[in-house]
């Protein structure tokens, strides 16, 4: 059972597995249809697609986020239509270096499903290792997935306070409040950290090990990740990234604030702090 990341080698030894649903979560911000017409073009043999807007967001029932988390029943009724059942492996690969499937892998542990793991290095390592790929739509029977959120793993606004650790995902010129390409204003929750989500990545776009994971981690917080750490970045994205790197690291299962700082810099009763 893989839980976190799983090599080109280890998927390509197993994807003819009928227990194992691989699923494409390519993404582009800029462009939200191509990566389906690149999913059509050339994926992973078997893979099914799964869009970040239309598959991994919903409507705000947890949040005011750009990308709000949805209800658990909506989560597991959309990962059964995609094949994913109870006993299903689940693998996971995006061309952004693990950022958008790690927010599926998230979405599939807060359900308490367990086997599934990230493609490490993604859709670039997979080609450039001269594995198989096809072409065309994919799908699978639906199956029935169960839904017993971890409900410690969520955090809500109205949690929020001075004493929780948190640690920003984002870029350091976006936390630092230089830029923002995206949300109305600039800036990060106040006593937040920062560790961007590409700290996660060796040169070759895979996971570092545990133990430089690890010592990044710890660099970027002040002391050793644990499991009251609160991750958030733009939109409950790349945070997830974050949650999955210290889960390697050994630092425990994170929680997430999905609504992020989308929906923190929103909030009428936060204005006045980012003044």
């Amino acid at each position: 059972m893989y839980q976190t990341l799983i090599a080109c080698s280890e998927l390509a030894a197993i994807i003819d597995d009928t227990d194992v649903i691989v699923v494409d979560c390519r993404f582009d911000l800029g462009a939200p249809a191509a990566a389906r017409a690149a999913w059509l073009e050339a994926h992973v043999p078997g893979a099914v697609y799964a869009h970040l807007d239309d598959d991994l967001s919903g409507p705000p029932t947890t949040d005011r986020g750009r990308h709000p988390l949805p209800p658990p029943a909506t989560i597991a009724a959309r990962c059964g239509r995609l094949g994913i059942g109870d006993g299903s492996q689940v693998v996971i690969y995006d061309d952004s270096h693990g950022m958008v499937a790690a927010r599926l892998w998230w979405m599939l542990r807060y359900l308490g499903h367990r086997p599934v793991a990230v493609l490490d290095g993604g859709w670039q390592h997979w080609v450039a290792s001269g594995l198989p790929v096809r072409a065309g739509a994919e799908s699978h029977p639906p199956r029935a997935l169960g839904a017993t959120p971890q409900v410690s793993r969520l955090v809500r606004i109205e949690a929020i306070d001075e004493a929780m650790c948190l640690l920003d995902a984002r870029d350091e010129a976006r936390y630092r409040g230089e830029c923002e390409p995206v949300d109305p204003h600039a800036g990060h929750i106040p006593g937040a950290y920062n560790h961007c989500w590409r700290n996660n990545l060796a040169e070759d776009g895979r996971f570092l090990p545990p133990a430089a994971l690890r010592e990044r981690l710890t660099r970027a917080l002040g002391r050793a990740p644990d499991e009251s750490i609160t991750h958030y970045c733009g939109s409950g994205v790349s945070a997830c990234h974050n949650i999955l790197a210290q889960y390697i690291a050994g630092g425990g299962e994170a929680r997430l604030y999905a609504g992020s700082w989308s929906e923190w810099c929103r909030s009428p009763e936060h204005r006045g702090m980012m003044d």
